[in-house]
C-alpha cells in the first residue's frame, strides 16, 4: 500500500463527480476508507476499472474472501453490511454465477426485449398521461418527474418482464431498488421485500405466465427449457427474482432523470435531439458515459496479490469501483470528459460492468430510457426545470449516483 492518507469517503455522496475527480487526482486506483471505517480500494480510471472488473482474480463472495467479514471483526453497524451479506448471482464466483446467469439470460434475449418493447411503449404513454393529469390537479406546482415519472416507469417495466401482477396489489415495486443508508433498516426492507417475492413465486407455481419468475420456476424440476440449464434451488430463484428487481429498477429511474436533467440544462443539445441532428440513443449513451447511475458499487475482493495501475492490492482488500467516475476520465476522453454532449464519437464507459459479472439488461434499460425521455420532451415541449440546477440534491448515498427528485415544470 502506498503512503498517502486515506481518502475519507463521503457516504452521503454529497458531490458524487467532484469526488470522483479528487480520486482520480490521486491515481486510477486508490485507498479510500468507506462508511463505517473499513479500509478499501477505490478504482475510478476507465481501464483500471476494465481491468479489475474482468480479473477472476477480484472475487465477489465475501463469505469466502474477506477476512474482516469471515472473522466477525467487522464493527455491528457496518452501514455497508447488508453488500457483503448478499447471496445471490451478483456475489456468487465461477460455476454457481455462470449457472445463475444461464437461467435469466433469455428473459433479456433480443426476441425477449423486441417482444417486450410495446409494452414498454404502454406504460410510459400510461406514465406520461398520468404525469400530465397530475399537474393539471394542481396548476402552477412544481411536479417531481423522479417520482412522478421516472419511479412508475423504470419500476412497471422490470415489473412487467418479472410478472408482478398489474396495479402491484402487494407494493412490491414501491421500494425496488431503494438503497436505505441505515443498516438497521435496510436489513427490514431486504426482508419485506424478499417475503413479498416468496409470496409471488408461490403465485407463479400456481399461475406460470410469460416471465421471468415463470420461466425460473419452470426451470426448476428438471432442466430449464430456455436455456438448457439445471434449474436452482428455491431459494436462490427467489434470490435472483430479488436481484432483477432491485437492479433494474433504481438504476433505470436514475438514468430517465440523470437524461433528462441533461436535456434540461442544455438547451443546445435538447434542440440536437428535438431536432433529429443526434439520435435519443446517443443521448441515452452519452448519459452513460457523463453521468452513470451507479456511483460507487461494493465489493470485489482480491484472491491473491495482484497489481493494477502500478498499484498492488493485497489478498483479502476490499474493491469499490467509481462507475460514474469512469466515463469522465481525461486519460480516455480528453479534459472535455466531464462535458456532455451527445455527438461525441467516443462514449466509451463501464455503467453496465464489465466481464463476467456485467449487468445481465443492457439492452432493456437502454430500449425503456431511450422510449421514456423521448417521448417526456415529444409531448412536453415547454418542460422546464422548476429550480435551480445546484439546488438539486443527491440520493443521501454514494453508491448511487441519481437526484432525490427533479422538479419541473410541464407548461
Amino acid at each position: 500500500m502506498d503512503d498517502d492518507p486515506l481518502f475519507v469517503i463521503d457516504p452521503a455522496g454529497t458531490d458524487i463527480h467532484g469526488e470522483a475527480a479528487r480520486l482520480r487526482a490521486r491515481g486510477p486506483v486508490t485507498r479510500v476508507l468507506l462508511p463505517g471505517g473499513v479500509e478499501a480500494w477505490s478504482v475510478t480510471g476507465y481501464h483500471a476499472a476494465r481491468q479489475v472488473l474482468a480479473d477472476e482474480r477480484f472475487a465477489k463472495n465475501a463469505r469466502r474472501h474477506w477476512p474482516a467479514y469471515v472473522e466477525g471483526t467487522l464493527g455491528p453497524d457496518f452501514p455497508l453490511i447488508v453488500w457483503a451479506r448478499m447471496d445471490n448471482m451478483s456475489t456468487a464466483d465461477g460455476e454457481p454465477h455462470a449457472r445463475q446467469r444461464r437461467l435469466v439470460a433469455g428473459a433479456f434475449s433480443p426476441r425477449r426485449i423486441a417482444m417486450l418493447r410495446p409494452r414498454v411503449e404502454r406504460i410510459v404513454a400510461r406514465a406520461l398521461d398520468e404525469l400530465a393529469d397530475h399537474a393539471a390537479e394542481r396548476p402552477g406546482e412544481p411536479v417531481d418527474l423522479k417520482a412522478r415519472y421516472a419511479h412508475p416507469v423504470a419500476s412497471r417495466v422490470i415489473g412487467e418482464l418479472l410478472g408482478v401482477p398489474d396495479g402491484d396489489p402487494d407494493g412490491i415495486l414501491d421500494r425496488a431498488g431503494y438503497v436505505e443508508p441505515n443498516p438497521q433498516k435496510a436489513a427490514v426492507e431486504f426482508a419485506s421485500l424478499r417475503s413479498k417475492i416468496e409470496a409471488l413465486v408461490a403465485q407463479k407455481r400456481r399461475e406460470p405466465g410469460e416471465d421471468l419468475i415463470s420461466d425460473l420456476v419452470a426451470a426448476e424440476p428438471s432442466g430449464c427449457p430456455v436455456t438448457g440449464a439445471g434449474g436452482g434451488s428455491d431459494a436462490e430463484l427467489v434470490g435472483l427474482a430479488q436481484l432483477m428487481l432491485n437492479t433494474g429498477a433504481e438504476p433505470a429511474r436514475n438514468l430517465i432523470t440523470n437524461a433528462a436533467l441533461a436535456l434540461l440544462t442544455r438547451p443546445g443539445q435538447r434542440a440536437l435531439a428535438a431536432g433529429g441532428e443526434v439520435d435519443w440513443d446517443d443521448v441515452v449513451e452519452e448519459t452513460l458515459r457523463t453521468d452513470a447511475p451507479v456511483a460507487h458499487l461494493p465489493f470485489r475482493f482480491a484472491t491473491e496479490d495482484v497489481t493494477i495501475a502500478g498499484v498492488t492490492i493485497s489478498r483479502g482488500d476490499p474493491v469499490v469501483v467509481g462507475y460514474a467516475a469512469t466515463g469522465r476520465d481525461p486519460e480516455l476522453h480528453g479534459d472535455a470528459a466531464g462535458e456532455f454532449d451527445a455527438r461525441h464519437a467516443d462514449k466509451r464507459h463501464v455503467a453496465f460492468g464489465h466481464g463476467v459479472h456485467r449487468c445481465v439488461g443492457p439492452a432493456l434499460t437502454r430500449m425503456e430510457v431511450r422510449i421514456a425521455v423521448e417521448e417526456l420532451f415529444t409531448r412536453f415541449l415547454r418542460l422546464r426545470l422548476a429550480v435551480e440546477p445546484g439546488e438539486l440534491a443527491g440520493q443521501g448515498t454514494f453508491i448511487m449516483n441519481g437526484r432525490l427528485e427533479l422538479p419541473v415544470h410541464l407548461r
